[in-house]
């Protein structure tokens, strides 16, 4: 399937509607006058709905469920009111994280390659949420009024160009002729950033972490990137300066001794992340062995080296480190869905699948393990039980692309001609695509012929979508 890439200037122009101004002053209650909650939510969406078609994306579900239930872990005591968020995980080693209005979470997958522990992973990401629930792009609105929309587009141009992980010509040219509105920006980006330092500290210490890792993440990231001509868009929209350092070390030595540094389901995700990273499967080997030959008892070495032996063919290999970690953990979802992704590859299909039917009745909503006994059914060639499984994955992540890209593939597979124009319909909606959406609705619609319940649903759905792209062209205008 194919699908619509809007420039970044496209987006920049939506960014740039009330509502989407960045790291401005704070301008109290009359936010909410100008921009409501909900207007900022359907923005969010919009913008969300472009930014899925303009980058690559990190579609592992272990690190997807991972980063939603840390964040939600977060949120529970944090100061954001509206809780319908929404995930991007970008395909990048660069260094960067963003919350954008609506509830929309950005993480790189550098973010896992630069936070060392846990409680530095929070840390950011408790940072952002604070933005969040401060509303601070809102509370700009007022103040960038008083610009012209290029203007705003080139204060807005650097979360775009960071996101996407590209330097788009249009919008380099917008944001190098407006040195001024970009001054402006940075003298109003200081206060939001002191006002999420405090907050993020805060909400730390609620969620039972310990916030001297906000101080300690900052310390490190200066010494990392203290010579580097060109650091991570991370550090240029969050500047670390030495007062920064000193604040949120200040007020972080005032919580209590304790909390949360790291975990490891943490560091086992972290590894994850930076197999991804490796240029090849047998280096991400050699780099787990050396540190599991410096401390055998390092169990996430071991992890790190049994996905890598996986992924370079050394089953023989894998499966004896894998049997270790599950003797010391037996009920350790990820060990276990290693040993399935090993059993997979070795085209051992039954025992895959009896520990994927154990694992269930343990943890009957877990994503990840949801996801993988859809691909073992489709490995299986039972396309009927697979589409079963998606619908009820669709009841817990029905703005997920990724399973309707799934839904459709599977539909098709079955045989369901319908219900595959439908899915690539909400896959297209959700990647911002809403020409071929409705398109695909069209075909839908044919193939329904005369059933006219069904081809009214249809038919109802597609105004709705005609509606929202209708909505989206008036946020732009």
């Amino acid at each position: 399937m194919t699908f619509l890439r809007p420039t970044l200037l496209t987006l920049a122009c939506l960014l740039a509607s009330p509502g989407f101004a960045d790291d401005l002053p704070s301008l109290g209650d009359a936010s909410s006058a100008i921009v409501s909650p909900q207007q900022e939510y359907q923005l969010g969406r919009a913008w969300l709905a472009m930014l899925r078609s303009q980058v690559q994306q990190l579609n592992d579900p272990q690190l997807k469920d991972y980063v939603e239930s840390s964040v939600y872990k977060l949120v529970e005591t944090s100061q954001v009111n509206d809780r319908r968020l929404e995930f991007i995980l970008i395909n990048s080693p660069e260094l960067n994280a963003f919350a954008a209005p609506g509830g929309i979470i950005g993480v790189n997958g550098g973010l896992f390659l630069n936070a060392q522990t846990e409680g530095e992973y929070a840390s950011v990401l408790a940072h952002e949420l604070a933005h969040l629930s401060q509303r601070h792009f809102a509370r700009g609105v007022e103040a960038s009024q008083r610009m012209q929309v290029p203007m705003m587009a080139a204060l807005l141009a650097g979360i775009v160009i960071a996101a996407a992980g590209a330097g788009d010509a249009g919008i380099a040219t917008i944001a190098g002729t407006q040195a001024a509105a970009i001054q402006e920006q940075r003298r109003f980006s200081r206060q939001n950033e002191q006002e999420a330092d405090r907050i993020g500290i805060i909400n730390l210490e609620k969620a039972g972490y310990d916030p001297r890792s906000m101080p300690n993440m900052f310390e490190r990231l200066m010494r990392q990137y203290r010579f580097d001509a060109k650091p991570p868009e991370f550090l240029l929209t969050h500047p670390v300066t030495e007062s920064r350092i000193a604040d949120t070390r200040n007020r972080a030595e005032q919580a209590k001794i304790g909390g949360i540094e790291d975990s490891v389901r943490y560091q086992l995700i972290r590894a994850r992340v930076q197999l991804i990273y490796e240029e090849t499967p047998g280096l991400g080997a050699k780099r787990f062995r050396v540190q599991l030959d410096e401390n055998p008892k390092n169990d996430v070495a071991r992890y790190g080296l049994a996905i890598a032996q996986i992924k370079g063919g050394q089953l023989n290999e894998a499966r004896e480190n894998l049997k270790q970690l599950l003797a010391t953990a037996p009920n350790e979802i990820i060990y276990n869905l290693a040993q399935v992704d090993l059993d997979i590859t070795n085209n051992r299909l039954p025992d895959a699948q009896s520990r994927v039917d154990r694992l269930l009745t343990q943890f009957p909503g877990n994503y990840p393990l949801n996801q993988v006994r859809v691909d073992l059914l489709l490995k299986q060639n039972r396309t009927a039980d697979a589409e079963k499984a998606l619908e009820n994955l669709l009841k817990s992540r029905p703005d997920d692309p990724d399973v309707w890209y799934m839904v459709a593939e599977t539909r098709g597979l079955s045989g369901n001609i319908i219900g595959l124009h439908q899915a690539r319909a909400e896959y297209f909606a959700l990647v911002g695509d809403y020409r071929q959406a409705i398109q695909q609705l069209d075909f839908a619609k044919r193939k329904a012929g005369s059933n006219f319940p069904l081809s009214s649903r249809i038919d109802a759905r597609q105004r709705e979508l005609m509606e929202q792209e209708r909505m989206i062209k008036d946020m732009m205008g």
